[in-house]
């Protein structure tokens, strides 16, 4: 079985990294990047940058593509937005899902082309949400994955947690064909076996030993029906295999080498990167506060938040990079130089490497917001470089 791989909303290509980092068999087929909202396409042309401005890098809304005309592949990967994956009756026992969900062109992909291993990473609220129905939109996607012949795998990664430089936690769904060689071996493992030791997950981010700390059958892949009753409060760590789920909650086991902030910080930072004049405007944002609002309705509260460190330690990981780093406001970080002892914001390049990029990726002609904001949205990419391998002993013993 070639190691082929199809990537659904690329970005600026951290599947990739991880997967070549991995093992150079992994030979990427086709990739969409689009970016709604914006006229210039920069994450694509810095996908393109790296890895070539091919037939097969689709500049296209995934909406409008017909599945089938997708090359066959042996794994589908992507990093989806956790939306509302809920379904409508449409007459004649039809249903649909929300136009722009992202997640039913997921599924589209997967009837279409039926990859025999699937993927995904998500954010960790994936598996509460949404908050009036707790586990639904998460029992929606084992729901389809049922429906269409596959087991699955899930579990909430820290990256710190396995001595990477960032504490971001991402849901990620590891997904298999039943009729896979993998798929066969796999029905012989129970639950507990799968998610403490022989699993995919427990291969590749190793757990404390568990007891299952609930289970329950999904009963129907009826999605509407799911959309309409299923709520279920899933861990951090689970598997599903025909309708039967089994969930615990992951206590890593990692006793390798910590990566710290101060590790990837750069050296000779240009002054435009410094704190200036603003450094009490600073203060202000993070530091505790709490503020007395009004209601649309009228009604009086207190908003109130914590405090957060100011400047950032660098002999710890780094926060959990959001969208809105490099702008002024509370979850940007701050760091104190390694050269001048200034305070100052984090540098694109140094953003890149928290994500575990190679240095100056983003440095293709977008703008310092625009690649803090790449970065935001991107995973960590030596999590993948650590499944990749995995999975890469997975699929040879497809043979």
């Amino acid at each position: 079985m070639d190691k082929t791989v199809c990537e659904l909303f690329a970005g600026v290509g951290g599947f990739r990294v991880g997967l070549e980092r991995a093992s150079k068999d992994w030979d990427t087929v086709w990739a969409n990047q689009w970016e709604p909202s914006r006229a210039r396409q920069d994450a694509f042309d810095c996908y393109c940058a790296h890895f070539g401005k091919e037939d097969t890098h689709v500049n296209v809304d995934i909406g409008l593509i017909d599945k089938a005309t997708i090359p066959d592949h042996t794994l589908l990967v992507g990093g989806f937005p956790c939306q509302d994956y809920s379904v409508a009756a449409t007459g004649a026992k039809g249903i649909e899902g929300k136009k722009g969900v992202l997640w039913w062109q997921i599924y589209d992909t997967l009837k279409a082309k039926q990859p025999p291993f699937v993927l995904l990473e998500n954010v960790d609220r994936l598996l509460k949400s949404p908050a009036k129905q707790r586990g639904r939109d998460f029992g929606i996607i084992l729901a389809s994955f049922w429906d269409l012949g596959y087991s699955v795998e899930w579990r909430v990664v820290n990256a710190a947690d396995y001595g990477f430089v960032q504490r971001r936690r991402r849901t990620f769904i590891f997904a298999y064909r039943n009729d896979t060689v993998y798929g066969q071996q796999m029905a012989g493992h129970d639950s507990l076996a799968t998610l403490n030791t022989d699993g995919f997950f427990a291969r590749t981010f190793p757990l404390k030993p568990n007891v299952i700390a609930s289970k329950k059958d999904l009963e129907t892949h009826d999605l509407l029906e799911i959309t309409q009753n299923f709520a279920f409060p899933f861990e951090t760590a689970g598997y599903m295999s025909d309708g039967h789920i089994a969930t615990v909650k992951a206590e890593p086991d990692y006793h390798g080498p910590h990566k710290l902030l101060r590790d990837i910080m750069d050296h000779d930072v240009p002054e435009k990167y410094y704190l200036g004049d603003d450094i009490e405007k600073w203060k202000y944002l993070k530091g505790a506060k709490k503020i007395e609002r009004t209601s649309k309705t009228g009604h009086k509260y207190t908003f109130s938040e914590g405090p957060i460190a100011f400047p950032d330690p660098v002999d710890r990981p780094a926060r959990t990079m959001l969208t809105s780093e490099g702008t002024t406001n509370r979850s940007t970080h701050v760091v104190k130089d390694l050269d001048t002892g200034r305070l100052r914001l984090l540098t694109p390049n140094e953003a890149n490497k928290i994500q575990g990029f190679p240095e100056h990726w983003t440095d293709t002609g977008m703008s310092d917001r625009f690649q803090y904001f790449c970065m935001g949205n991107a995973l960590v990419t030596g999590c993948i470089e650590r499944m990749g391998k995995t999975l890469g002993q997975i699929i040879d013993r497809e043979d």
